[in-house]
């Protein structure tokens, strides 16, 4: 290969991508595809950091490439100055709940809140103490101040960060506990950096305690979650970051909530985010949230059952299958192309070989044979996905390695691949894949 993978990476991408989940690291090294997708998304990210804001769904099938593009954003936007938070919802992680579900989901964006030098989340510490050393060092470069006159000129500096926060909802709480992490920060107290911190994370359970141990009367509850995220959105901007990227997937979850009530409850979070990001009320951030067709277009569960979603969120009258506006606020992944798909096996093909040190023993024709056994099966027109597929690659390659002298051929026409098959004679096969052009 060109450029050699990490073994660490490449085991990653292997051990991942065979178990049907998306790496987070070296996906820069399987991207396929997506061209006009990934550059509207990069496009709402370049106006995040010019201080606008975007909302975007991202919606495909299961094993379509949704969270796999969600992980690419992901790791462009930490490369690219952003924080980054993630999430996927589950029935514990809701919008909105009667059991702290909305919380729920903001603790965890919390904990995978992610930078560029702490990219697997757990940045919220290094965030705010490297915001205070720069801020000292900015200082000390300026000013050459000493003892208390720089400790002044430093806490200026922090409480003009600060203050510019407490004009927006709960802004106030937010930007006193940014001024006693400094103070612990500056005094080099452990204990309360870490009251600081859990107060930030959300795991304070109740006002008295926060007022008791902080002096800060309020707490981050199922419903003031979002504003935090607007807060924290604010923050990151005024320390240096360009903005912060909000990840959600598992979209269907929502769709799954067997009482309506509670169903709308989250349809209506949904759309309140959605209207404050649109009508210019939120700064430096963006929302991309992935799911299913059906959880979205679904009229009687799915995001189009609440009409106020559905008249927002609906394609016009011109967009068809053959025409997309990439500037709609859902984005829908169709499927990669065969070619799209050769392309990405020989790049499984030759990961694989380098991790475990063998020339690459199929070649062109091979792939195409194997592809066109895939796409052949019963029900692969509607069915297939390119999770199946990796999948499927994946085990061949194991298989073929592990098992030296195994003919591919005898192996995809065996009982064992009986359903990916499809019946398929070898005239049939020769004849589809020499009209595959790649």
């Amino acid at each position: 290969m060109a450029n050699p993978i990490p073994p660490r990476i490449a085991n990653v991408l292997m051990t991942a991508l065979k178990s049907g989940v998306v790496p987070r690291v070296g996906l820069e090294y399987i991207t396929v595809g997506r061209r006009q997708e990934i550059e509207a998304i990069l496009r709402d990210i370049g106006m995040i950091g010019e201080g606008g804001a975007s909302f975007r769904f991202i919606v495909g099938k299961y094993g379509s490439g949704k969270s796999f593009l969600l992980q690419t954003v992901r790791n462009y936007a930490t490369a690219s100055g952003f924080a980054v938070m993630d999430a996927d919802l589950s029935p514990e992680r809701r919008f909105a709940g009667t059991k702290g579900q909305g919380l729920a989901t903001y603790k965890e964006l919390i904990r995978n809140l992610s930078v560029k030098s702490k990219p697997d989340g757990g940045a919220l510490p290094l965030i705010l103490e490297r915001w205070i050393a720069g801020i000292q060092t900015a200082v000390k470069a300026e000013s050459g101040a000493e003892g208390e006159a720089f400790d002044r000129l430093v806490e200026q500096r922090i409480y003009a960060v600060a203050g510019s926060l407490e004009g927006m909802v709960n802004g106030f709480e937010f930007a006193r506990a940014v001024a006693l992490y400094w103070k612990a920060y500056r005094e080099d107290d452990p204990a309360l950096k870490s009251t600081v911190l859990r107060w930030f994370r959300g795991e304070y359970p109740t006002r008295t305690e926060a007022k008791r141990d902080l002096g800060i009367n309020f707490i981050v509850t199922d419903e003031a979650w979002y504003d935090f995220l607007k807060l924290f959105a604010a923050f990151l901007a005024g320390a240096g970051y360009k903005g912060l990227v909000v990840l959600i997937d598992e979209l269907v979850n929502l769709y799954k909530i067997p009482n309506s009530i509670t169903r709308q409850n989250n349809y209506e979070k949904i759309l309140t985010m959605y209207n404050d990001v649109l009508q210019g009320k939120a700064q430096h951030i963006g929302f991309l949230m992935g799911g299913t067709p059906q959880c979205v277009e679904d009229r009687y569960r799915g995001l189009f059952s609440y009409e106020a979603l559905r008249s927002r969120l609906q394609e016009g009258h011109f967009a068809t299958d053959g025409l997309k506006d990439l500037s709609a606020p859902i984005i829908r992944l169709q499927m990669l192309s065969q070619e799209e798909m050769y392309i990405l096996v020989e790049k499984l093909r030759d990961i694989h070989a380098g991790l475990y040190h063998y020339a690459p023993t199929l070649g062109r024709e091979e792939l195409l044979y194997f592809l066109t056994v895939e796409y052949n099966r019963v029900g692969a027109d509607t069915h297939i996905t390119p999770r199946e597929i990796i999948r499927d690659f994946i085990e061949l390659a194991n298989i073929l390695f592990q098992n030296p002298g195994t003919d591919m051929k005898a192996l995809l026409e065996s009982n064992s691949f009986e359903m990916a098959r499809g019946g398929l004679s070898d005239e049939e096969i020769h004849e589809e894949f020499q009209e595959f052009e790649v």
